[in-house]
């Protein structure tokens, strides 16, 4: 078993944090992982993508060749990397961003839901990182959680918690993933 999975989109949307944490979950439920990122010269606003793969068996090439899921967050990300998507692989935009994703895109309010529920936009990632790991398979959500809970900044665990199950949510209401 081998997973290969893509998040990018905009700098400050923290697209690394979750795909550190979606690979250190991966290695506390007895996977293998390695994960790799790149970033523009900008902190802010910049493309930004984190690429996760997740094996049964060590990893000995850690970039992702072909993915399995791409997770798009931006409109930029959508013009990079929406293009040429291999047939196998599932493709899924934050429709918060990208209005007119190419037919057979999953196109899922990720920004808008977290805005509208959680009242508070900065854990998108987190959502988005839900929504990924329901969508994925391979991670369990309570190595997902334990990760989220040493990853993130003291005293904003419950929110960004919170806002993990909102991603799980989202993948059995906009893509009828069943036990989410």
């Amino acid at each position: 078993m081998r997973r290969e999975l893509l998040l990018a989109g905009a700098g400050g949307q923290g697209i690394i944090l979750a795909g550190v944490i979606l690979a250190e979950a991966a290695v506390r439920q007895g996977l293998f992982a390695a994960q790799s990122q790149a970033y523009g010269p900008q902190s802010r606003g910049g493309a930004t993508k984190a690429e996760v793969v997740i094996s049964d068996r060590e990893v000995l090439y850690p970039r992702v060749e072909r993915p399995d899921l791409i997770l798009l967050l931006s409109r930029e990300a959508y013009g990079h990397y929406g293009q040429d998507v291999p047939a196998t692989a599932r493709l899924v935009v934050d429709s918060s961003f990208v209005s007119d994703p190419a037919p057979g895109v999953l196109s899922v309010p990720i920004t808008e839901t977290v805005r509208e529920k959680l009242k508070r936009i900065i854990v998108a990632n987190m959502a988005a990182l839900g929504l990924v790991g329901a969508l994925a398979g391979v991670v369990e959500r309570s190595y997902l959680e334990e990760a989220v809970r040493g990853r993130v900044p003291r005293g904003t665990a419950e929110i960004n918690l919170e806002a993990l199950g909102l991603g799980y949510q989202m993948a059995q209401r906009f893509m009828g993933v069943p036990g989410c």
